[in-house]
């Protein structure tokens, strides 16, 4: 069969690979399976159910369909609930279990959500506390057993024959080019936008993807998956999973990702840079802590990885020395991630050039790429296939749609995969689509007439005073190449030069000040030590070396504490809110120019 909705891809699975492991999470400790007959039971038993409490898809127009929203951590009733909404007719809108009430009250608001499925006690109250604010809104299921909540499976409990005959008919109903789900883009600024998706847009995505990148048929690999599955990288990759026979594995949370790697051992996962960059920087903390020759082995094999080139061959003894380095350092890191890591998907912001490198060379394949939701999401990806990878660039376009640079270096895509529109914003759905070209905001290059390489966010481009226009996002992930810097945010848009915000690694930083008899009692006590001050000043102008004179750090400030969802400075997929802090930080700023 070929799928033509989103939801065939448990049919597509029991015929083609049927699976004991098609999704897996820890239940009281132990890892439980779910095989994909069980899936497709119990989501054709939950869509009947939901078909009971009067969930529909009415006359199957965007606008009278029910809307049911989703807040949940990665677990296996999240897909199987989504799978069974969509058989029902209604739209799906999954929302950040990190969302503020206000925003959750905004976005329930403007769907008009009739029912919510939640994970957890916390999830329950948050939208519990807001429910009298929500016409709309008749009733909130959860996932976890929680008193004075209604558990999913109650709705389960609804479906029989006569309602399961009228789920296969629901399922029949829906047609390719009807909306899959409503996902609303937090962005950096602004209110949350509707990014409206057909099964179509992210089949599409999918199937490109799966020839381009390629994703092969491997219905013995394992995916850990801890990425946000609402947001549409993570949700996409989850059905090509389904759709390849490879099984989810659910890390238990952000924070147990390094053990639940030791005891899945998957082939693959996906991620963003910011946790990428969290990977490295706790290695790279060990290497310092080590002594003697060991310490000079570990540094010495970095210094090889940030040299390797999977373009070009660094010759014989570069080879050799490489091979030795995996041997005695490099397999211990492959070890942490589980050893059998197959490929590594990256995406959701740029990637620093250094770590694609360094990874590469330690035998972990890295594999960055690119898309915006309203794409559905890929727009490029580097690829496993011979001469399609290189290093700094987003990879090649995927197979099935098109893309043109504007004259500013826009990037413009058009395709089955662009989006409907923005839902109840045709005004900013008339601005992003133009002639059937999607203008994606982002200013790229391409280079050998077949890469793609982002060079900033068109909105984040800023001009000095003197005129001259600067792109921040390379000139911050050449800064961050320091160990000593976690995170930086370029400033100086109207001002006489370019300034930087910087957040130290801390860790590193101390580490630094007891071999430097540094004393201090608190993070920002030490932060404004002349000899630390001094070693950042030498840290930017090394920096500076790779910037043109407009581009180069005349000034910066550094700030104690680390910038974070739950602070506000950052979106749950962990790009910067560059207004946010712009806002937060106003004083420091005027204090660089003052």
């Amino acid at each position: 069969m070929l799928p033509t909705r989103l939801f065939d891809c448990i049919a597509y699975q029991l015929e083609k690979f049927p699976k004991d492991d098609s999704l897996a999470a820890k239940e009281n400790g132990r890892w439980r399976k779910y095989s994909s007959a069980e899936i497709q039971e119990t989501a054709n038993r939950l869509t009947a159910g939901l078909l009971q409490i009067g969930v529909s898809g009415n006359d199957m127009t965007t606008e009278k369909r029910d809307k049911i929203a989703i807040i949940s951590n990665n677990r296996p009733e999240w897909l199987i609930t989504d799978i069974a909404v969509q058989q029902s007719g209604a739209i799906l809108v999954p929302v950040y279990p990190t969302s503020n009430p206000h925003e959750i009250e905004f976005i329930f608001n403007d769907a008009e959500i009739k029912y919510v499925f939640v994970s957890s006690a916390e999830l329950f109250n948050k939208v519990n506390d807001i429910k009298p604010n929500i016409p709309s809104l008749r009733n909130i299921y959860s996932f976890d057993e929680i008193a004075g909540a209604d558990h999913w499976k109650k709705i389960i409990a609804l479906a029989d024959g006569e309602s399961l005959q009228k789920a296969e008919m629901a399922k029949a109903s829906v047609k390719k080019d009807d909306l899959a789900t409503i996902i609303y883009t937090s962005g950096t600024t602004g209110v949350p936008k509707g990014v409206m998706l057909s099964h179509n847009n992210i089949l599409a995505n999918i199937f490109y993807s799966k020839e381009s990148f390629p994703f092969y048929d491997q219905p013995t690999f394992k995916a850990l998956s801890f990425l946000p599955l609402n947001h549409i990288f993570e949700k996409m990759v989850s059905y090509t999973y389904l759709f390849t026979g490879i099984g989810i594995y659910y890390a238990e949370s952000m924070d147990t990702i390094g053990a639940n790697l030791q005891e899945v051992k998957p082939e693959v996962f996906t991620t963003v840079p910011r946790l990428l960059e969290k990977v490295y920087e706790r290695i790279m903390a060990k290497g310092i802590e080590l002594t003697g020759i060991k310490r000079k082995l570990f540094f010495w094999a970095v210094e090889l990885g940030k040299k390797y080139d999977n373009r070009v061959s660094g010759g014989f003894f570069y080879n050799m020395q490489l091979s030795i380095a995996n041997k005695l350092i490099f397999n211990k890191w492959r070890d942490a991630l589980g050893g059998n890591i197959c490929y590594i998907v990256v995406g959701g912001a740029a990637c620093q050039e250094r770590l694609m490198r360094i990874f590469n060379a330690a035998k972990i394949p890295l594999y960055e790429g690119y898309g915006p939701t309203e794409n559905s999401p890929v727009i490029a990806v580097n690829s496993r296939l011979p001469g399609r990878c290189k290093f700094g660039t987003v990879g090649p376009v995927i197979s099935g749609i098109e893309v043109k640079l504007e004259e500013d270096g826009e990037i413009c895509v058009k395709g089955s995969t662009v989006m409907v529109g923005y839902y109840k914003r045709p005004d900013l759905t008339a601005e992003a689509i133009i002639d059937g070209w999607l203008h994606t905001g982002d200013i790229g290059t391409f280079e050998d007439g077949i890469f793609l390489r982002i060079t900033d966010r068109k909105k984040e481009l800023f001009k000095t005073s003197g005129g001259k226009y600067v792109a921040p996002a390379f000139i911050e992930n050449k800064l961050k190449e320091s160990r000593f810097i976690e995170q930086a945010i370029i400033v100086g848009a109207e001002r006489k030069f370019v300034g930087a915000l910087i957040v130290p690694s801390f860790v590193n930083l101390q580490n630094w000040c007891k071999q430097n008899n540094i004393n201090y009692s608190t993070d920002a006590e030490m932060i404004h030590h002349p000899q630390i001050v001094g070693l950042f000043r030498q840290l930017v102008e090394t920096a500076n070396e790779n910037f043109n004179h407009v581009e180069q750090v005349k000034k910066f400030e550094l700030l104690p504490k680390e910038w974070s969802v739950e602070s506000g400075e950052m979106t749950p997929k962990l790009s910067l809110k560059r207004k946010v802090i712009m806002e937060k930080y106003k004083d420091v700023i005027d204090r660089i120019y003052s």
